[in-house]
């Protein structure tokens, strides 16, 4: 019996290690000493240097410190296939104590944010950098 379920279990347990193998990503670089973009219930202004964008996002909440987080990025150059930066924008704002769901428009890349806190709602509002690239497709691409 044990050596039919080892023979059962064993590819298995071969396949799933290989398959995860495929999602692991390295530490991500979020900038000289680990700092922290923002302190708490601070605006902030954080944009990837020209031809990176946003690769990861690390943030840190503290209800003591008026349920805010404290926020840090990396980034990463956007890969050569998409050429050069043709143009870059900042999306509206969302407003703080709103629901919202943010995408750039115009098939864009995220390459920064800003923020600004507000302490009579306990929330943030946010505002998208957004970068396109002259290779990018010209409509909804996935």
């Amino acid at each position: 019996m044990d050596l039919i379920l080892l023979c059962v279990f064993l590819p298995l347990v071969t396949v799933a290690r290989g398959q995860y193998g495929d999602y692991y990503y390295g530490p991500y670089n979020y900038g000289d000493n680990d700092e922290w973009v923002n302190v708490y219930r601070q605006g902030f202004n954080f944009q990837c240097p020209h031809g990176q964008v946003i690769v990861a996002v690390r943030s840190v909440f503290s209800k003591k410190e008026g349920s805010d987080r404290l926020w840090n990025y990396a980034c990463m150059p956007a890969a050569q296939s998409l050429g050069e930066p043709t143009e870059c924008w900042w999306e509206e704002i969302n407003r703080a104590g709103t629901e919202w769901y943010q995408t750039c428009s115009n098939n864009g890349l995220v390459a920064g944010f800003q923020s600004q806190y507000f302490p009579s709602v306990l929330d943030r509002e946010w505002q998208f950098y957004c970068c396109r690239y002259s290779r990018r497709c010209p409509y909804s691409c996935w």
